[in-house]
């Protein structure tokens, strides 16, 4: 009897221990299947659809232009006597550059006064002939064509004179010609005749080059189909445009659309433009390549979608949207520009949706997201 009450308290104890050991199990099961089930949703990062202002603009590569460019050239022969300026100095205009040897044209002007002085005084005793003449042809005491003869002499007196004076004010012309003053404000180039030098009048090569730099200008082209939409919005008002360097180092520069040539090139089927900067801190110099943007008009109310949500695919762009149930849907979309950071959706997007910007390399359509901070790159 003792035997049996013994076994039964053995076996008593067995179940019990296997009733705990069940309810154990099932506990991990369970916690297991919970924590499984929290995984599950992937961890992203979203962004809304929302509605803003956002310019039309055109792209290109520019290239600066001084604003003039002038070569300097000698107008008279002789030899440099001096040069006041260094290579690369900005000249004022007005300012003297050269100098040439003026004494030859001091000589001419010289010649020419005492010529002027002689011919003015046979101008002078023609002059009175001509009135005692002319008195002596009312008394009849000569003939008509005497009389005709010395008013002619005294009429070639009066040209020979005017001759003289004309001879005087080239020769002071010249003699102001032997100082050459810039004709613009800008910067001096290579100076391209040094000091003792003869130089000749309109010769093919130039003393100096001047480009003006202050204002400037950026040339740079856009597509010709282009052309008919800048006209447009150039008609209703000044279009700006703005010139930034590759390497960030300057913030943008300000200025304005100004000239839009005349006809296409046939072989790149591009037009060229000008935009003129007032430039007065000199940042932009002729040569420079720069990043032109070019403002068209600003388009209100469109839909803007962060650029990083968007991604590519055999059929086009597509985004993640976050549905209200926490799952993500798969979107097809047409863009119209970026922006920077900004993409203007044409269609597929509404205001006020969440799209993923970060994580989208673990996503399918129907899975389960966790928004929160940005997921680490994958």
């Amino acid at each position: 009897m003792a035997k049996r009450k013994r076994l039964f308290t053995i076996l008593a104890g067995l179940a019990g221990v296997a009733v705990v050991v069940g309810l154990v199990m099932q506990y991990n099961k369970e916690s297991r299947a919970a924590v499984q089930k929290t995984s599950a949703a992937v961890p992203v990062s979203a962004a809304p659809i929302v509605l803003k202002t956002m310019p039309v603009r055109l792209t290109a590569i520019g290239n600066v232009e001084p604003f003039t460019t002038v070569a300097v050239k000698a107008r008279v022969d002789g030899q440099i006597n001096s040069v006041k300026f260094k290579e690369g100095d900005e000249v004022r205009q007005g300012s003297v550059m050269f100098e040439i040897d003026p004494r030859p044209f001091d000589a001419s002007l010289k010649q020419a006064q005492a010529n002027l002085l002689r011919d003015r005084a046979l101008y002078e005793r023609a002059n009175e002939q001509e009135k005692r003449y002319k008195d002596l042809l009312t008394k009849n005491f000569i003939s008509p064509d005497a009389y005709e003869q010395v008013r002619t002499n005294t009429a070639t007196a009066a040209a020979t004179v005017s001759g003289d004076e004309a001879a005087i004010d080239s020769a002071k012309l010249s003699i102001e010609y032997c100082t050459i003053r810039s004709p613009v404000t800008g910067y001096a180039g290579r100076i391209q005749i040094q000091q003792g030098n003869l130089v000749k009048a309109n010769d093919t090569n130039p003393l100096v080059t001047v480009n003006q730099v202050v204002p400037i200008y950026t040339s740079f082209s856009v597509p010709e189909q282009n052309v008919s939409d800048i006209r447009k919005y150039q008609a209703a008002g000044v279009l700006k445009v703005q010139a930034a360097f590759t390497n960030a180092a300057h913030a943008p520069i300000d200025g304005r659309l100004s000239f839009i040539d005349n006809s296409a090139d046939m072989t790149t089927g591009t037009i060229k433009l000008k935009a003129e900067f007032a430039n007065v801190d000199k940042a932009l110099w002729p040569g420079q390549f720069v990043n032109v943007v070019l403002t068209l008009y600003e388009q209100k109310d469109a839909v803007v979608a962060p650029s990083a949500s968007i991604q590519s695919g055999p059929s086009g762009q597509y985004v993640y949207v976050v549905k209200a149930d926490g799952t993500v849907e798969l979107r097809n979309i047409k863009i119209a520009r970026a922006e920077g950071n900004d993409t203007v959706v044409a269609s597929g997007l509404a205001a006020g949706e969440q799209v993923v910007i970060a994580g989208q390399l673990r996503l399918a359509p129907g899975t389960r997201v966790n928004v929160g901070k940005p997921a680490e790159a994958s």
